[in-house]
């Protein structure tokens, strides 16, 4: 039996160990692959990943997510991966290293500037209308459908349609004025 998000975070709130076996059984994976888009190295998203929820499980009893549960930990993911990524040391034990790591610069710094661009966004995303931001995260992060949010936020389709335009209007004036920014 599959559980909802709030069934788990009812489960973990009661500092039941169901809770966190039904939350790792849906989330480990997705999880894992989201962390992985930041950090190419498996063991260490897994780790990551693992740590997340050990944290979970630490303040189950004052668990308080306001958002849905999925982008909540998508959100953490991200953010706990670029902090990895941002307290790596890059310590070069010969010549050869450092010649290797300059003839990949040109991809690195392609990276940095997706990794850059994408923190971007979601803070953009984080700053829109509180409506707004909820419908958009369920249409392109949660994917659900139109008519799926109109019914879990009890409003017509049509009301999903122009939050959704209206998200999408504010990111893409952002991101145009970020670029331009950039050059």
């Amino acid at each position: 039996m599959e559980y909802t998000d709030e069934e788990i975070l009812e489960l973990l709130g009661k500092q039941d160990g169901k809770g966190m076996e039904m939350l790792f059984k849906k989330y480990y994976q997705p999880l894992c692959l989201s962390g992985y888009r930041y950090i190419k190295d498996k063991q260490k998203v897994e780790d990551i990943v693992q740590e997340l929820f050990y944290e979970l499980w630490k303040k189950r009893a004052n668990i308080n997510i306001q958002t849905s549960l999925g982008p909540y930990l998508r959100t953490a993911i991200r953010n706990r991966s670029l902090n990895f990524i941002k307290g790596q040391r890059i310590d070069f034990a010969d010549e050869d290293e450092l010649k290797s790591f300059t003839s990949n610069e040109s991809s690195t710094q392609e990276d940095l500037e997706t990794t850059e661009l994408e923190t971007f966004i979601n803070k953009v995303i984080d700053g829109l209308p509180e409506k707004c931001r909820m419908v958009f995260v369920l249409s392109r992060i949660d994917e659900l459908s139109y008519k799926e949010i109109a019914e879990k936020l009890d409003i017509s389709t049509k009301t999903v349609e122009n939050q959704i335009s209206k998200a999408l209007k504010i990111l893409r004036a952002e991101v145009t004025a970020f670029r331009e920014r950039d050059n």
